[in-house]
């Protein structure tokens, strides 16, 4: 059984409150086929990341929403509605947990085993915490992360370099128009044709091709001109990568957006059409995972070798670095990862991943919030150039929606303005705030944001849950605590929190508390794992830390 959902738009309730209306929209909104890249699968992003366990479940979780009253809270357990309890108006109106197994077991034989029996789901990050709003949801973070890229190596700017990538489906996609605002001649492949048609429906990726030669004419030919351009070429990376080193062009920059994580649902091995792999997928998962292993290796490899030609490689987060490692190739992780390499600085601001959407489904009302945050930071050049760069560039999927990194104070701010628009009716319905899992104090993931942090603690898992608590005492609408995502299970733990700006003061009593847990967690955590800026971050502020308060 499937179905083809879409949100409903427009200020009328057809729940009981914005608040369990906004849940039930968001869930909605990530199955939309213009959202999600397997919706008939209830497969949302990420390889095998699901929004609901089962077609049963989703129905159930949506007739629960419409019946929830304003004191209730509705528990999932891995996609599935399992409790309806009464709680009170300022707690969660949804509590999630998605893929929790317990440490010894922790591993994707058993998670495989336990999804056969349909007792539990893989929520990725944003999949199963209904909070993902397309490609977009990860631009800014590889914006930023290729800006730094440029900042670190290339005097500010990828204009004349040639990035070289693989992995173009939900969050990889993002990759050719974050590379080409940064100035970039792009090449990105992936072994699944209708991966790089959605990103250039959708505008993220300018051009596609079957032939190598055809894209590397382009891609060095807009290098050596100066121009920004995107490529997406049909092929795998196992085979892609090693033909263009013995080629001798050596990128400027390489990294990887496949789904690594996950040998068996996420990455595909070579020597097989892309047909066949999901024949032997179905036929003979072990040899399928045998063969995706021995594919990853080559593919793991490859990149090390074109950073000993001179490239500029970097690991992005999809544990590609752990698999060839246990597969034997001891020197994946002299590849560095993208957090330590370029994103730290900013968590220890406080700064991370802020998303809104509108309820209202009106893109004109993001247009508006675009407007208000601009005229809020009149200073930040770099935030006006974003949002002016993403009303230009980006095609909304599903509801509308935007992104953009804020820091401490700076998401309190923002959210009190979303309120005050709601309120004042200057947006016709309410907004949901939101964020990816991958902040600055939400995630324990040691091959990626917590990767080779200063005190030695990247496997400590006690800050997300800290975070969850935080906001479920704090009066998110929902909130989510996940295993597995981005690195896949025994990888990680993380955490999530939305938001509803309705207007009314309740909401934005619960705004200025939550919208200070992320950014306020973030410097905590990485004060306390002894970083200067961290520090000096938690002074500014006054977080009370009292281990560190004197």
């Amino acid at each position: 059984m499937s179905k083809t959902v879409k949100s409903p738009v427009g200020n009328k309730l057809t729940c009981k409150s914005w608040q369990t209306e906004a849940a039930m929209r968001m869930l909605m909104n990530n199955l939309d086929p213009d959202v999600a890249e397997r919706p008939e699968d209830l497969i949302v992003y990420g390889g095998y990341g699901k929004a609901a366990r089962n077609w049963e479940c989703y129905d159930k979780i949506i007739e629960s929403l419409k019946n929830l009253n304003n004191d209730e809270t509705l528990l999932i357990q891995s996609g599935k509605p399992v409790a309806i309890f009464k709680t009170h108006e300022n707690a969660p109106r949804v509590l999630i947990s998605n893929s929790q197994i317990v440490p010894a077991w922790a591993t994707w034989d058993e998670f495989r085993r336990l999804d056969a029996l349909g007792l539990i789901m893989y929520g990725q990050m944003t999949a199963g915490s209904w909070i993902y709003i397309g490609t977009q949801g990860i631009l800014q973070g590889t914006y930023e992360t290729f800006a730094a890229c440029a900042q670190k190596h290339f005097d500010g700017t990828l204009k004349g370099k040639f990035v070289l990538t693989c992995g173009l489906g939900g969050m990889g996609g993002a990759q050719p128009l974050a590379a080409t605002l940064n100035g970039a001649a792009f090449l990105g492949v992936d072994v699944d044709i209708s991966r790089i048609q959605k990103r250039i429906d959708t505008g993220y990726c300018d051009l596609m091709t079957e032939s190598l030669d055809e894209a590397l004419n382009i891609v060095l030919d807009a290098k050596k001109k100066g121009i920004a351009k995107s490529v997406g070429l049909i092929g795998n990376a196992g085979e892609v990568l090693p033909e263009i080193l013995k080629r001798g062009v050596i990128p400027d920059v390489l990294t990887d957006q496949t789904s690594a994580h996950d040998m068996l649902y996420g990455y595909v091995p070579m020597g097989m059409t892309f047909e066949q792999a999901l024949e032997l997928r179905k036929s003979n998962p072990d040899k399928y995972i045998e063969l995706a292993r021995k594919t990853v290796v080559t593919h793991c490899r490859t990149m090390w070798e074109f950073m000993q030609k001179g490239a500029i490689v970097f690991d992005y987060g999809n544990n590609l670095r752990g698999e060839a490692y246990n597969n034997c190739f001891k020197s994946a992780f002299e590849i560095p990862g993208f957090v330590p390499e370029y994103i730290r600085p900013l968590f220890c601001e406080g700064k991370g991943p802020f998303r809104w959407v509108a309820l209202s489904g009106d893109p004109e009302d993001i247009y508006v919030t675009d407007e208000a945050i601009m005229n809020a930071f009149p200073d930040d050049k770099q935030l006006h150039n974003w949002l002016k760069a993403a009303k230009e560039k980006i095609h909304f999927q599903g509801l509308p929606a935007r992104i953009c990194w804020l820091g401490y104070g700076d998401r309190e701010k923002a959210g009190l303005i979303f309120n005050d628009l709601v309120k004042t009716g200057k947006v016709k319905a309410p907004i949901v705030i939101g964020r990816d899992h991958l902040d600055c104090g939400s995630v324990a993931s040691p091959n990626r944001e917590t990767e080779k942090m200063k005190d030695g603690s990247d496997a400590i898992a006690d800050w997300p849950i800290l975070n969850f608590a935080l906001h479920a005492t704090g009066g998110a609408t929902w909130t989510s605590l996940h295993h597995g995502g981005g690195v896949g299970i025994g990888n990680s733990i993380h955490s999530g929190m939305v938001i509803v700006a309705d207007g009314t003061d309740e909401a934005a009593e619960r705004l200025k508390r939550c919208l200070t847990y992320d950014p306020g967690m973030g410097i905590v955590r990485h004060a306390d794992a002894g970083y200067e800026e961290a520090i000096e971050n938690q002074k500014k502020f006054g977080i009370k830390m009292p281990m560190l308060d004197k």
